[in-house]
């Protein structure tokens, strides 16, 4: 089976610190793969290396194909990415956010029309599209930017946290819309969450990372039964205990990362 994704004896150090340490796995093509792990267990910092906002002290990250390291920009041209903190500009309209996003990551301008107005209908919001950003409820905001992360046509979509904050009905519609992605346009999904039931239901392979390494990785079938656990979040606390955890950095501070490298 083809991968999206190949990580490799991948580590990240910080002075004595090994936020990521030695982290292999593979994502299959059109998969659904959820990464889990407690506040500070290395998934920001991979997510930030997989996607070449931060060299790794070693090891190589190949995405659709593409060495990270050694072609970064093409690397950039494959993926999408949502954020866990809102990084859209609530002063602008949904199609000045998206249209931005289009001449950010150099869509041609013949077919950039296009592209907006099918990412726009993809997440429902065609309608809104000379709407104020400001003027959106959270739920609307969190489908804006699964549109932007589409625009460029990417053959993987990273979702860190993808609806963290929302009501139970928006949480129910984002999850509609990304399985249809994966569904219908075989689009390969890489997400994180703290919704244990979310990635449960959604997820075909699941990894789970602590203290910067995988403890165990399958489906949630496998994970379960080598826990001797009937929930993935039983699961989890026994792969990961249950201590309390900080949290890590902000995904405005990556989306500003990325937009500097694009210029």
């Amino acid at each position: 089976m083809e991968n999206s994704l190949e990580v490799k004896n991948l580590s990240k150090h910080f002075g004595k610190l090994k936020a990521v340490n030695n982290i292999s796995f593979n994502v299959p093509k059109g998969s659904i793969f959820a990464f889990l792990g407690p506040n500070g267990a290395g998934k920001s910092t991979s997510i930030k290396m997989f996607t070449s906002l931060t060299k790794p002290t070693k090891g190589e990250i190949l995405l659709e194909g593409i060495n990270v390291l050694k072609n970064p920009d093409n690397a950039r041209k494959q993926f999408g990415i949502v954020f866990q903190d809102h990084s859209i500009d609530d002063e602008l309209t949904a199609y000045e956010n998206l249209k931005f996003h289009a001449v950010l990551y150099q869509v041609p301008k013949d077919i950039r029309e296009t592209r907006i107005s099918d990412a726009l209908k993809l997440v429902e919001l065609e309608d809104r599209k000379n709407s104020l950003v400001k003027t959106f409820s959270g739920g609307m905001k969190r489908r804006l930017e699964i549109a932007r992360g589409l625009v460029h046509n990417p053959k993987i979509l990273f979702l860190d946290e993808p609806t963290t904050g929302l009501d139970p009905q928006t949480r129910n519609s984002i999850w509609k819309h990304i399985k249809m992605l994966n569904k219908e346009h075989g689009m390969t999904i890489f997400l994180t969450t703290h919704y244990m039931p979310e990635a449960e239901e959604i997820a075909d392979i699941v990894a789970i990372i602590d203290h910067g390494k995988i403890t165990a990785q399958g489906t949630v079938t496998e994970l379960n039964k080598k826990a001797k656990a009937k929930t993935l979040e039983e699961t989890f606390l026994k792969f990961t205990g249950k201590s309390i955890r900080e949290e890590q950095g902000s995904g405005l501070d990556m989306m500003r990362r990325m937009r500097r490298l694009r210029h």
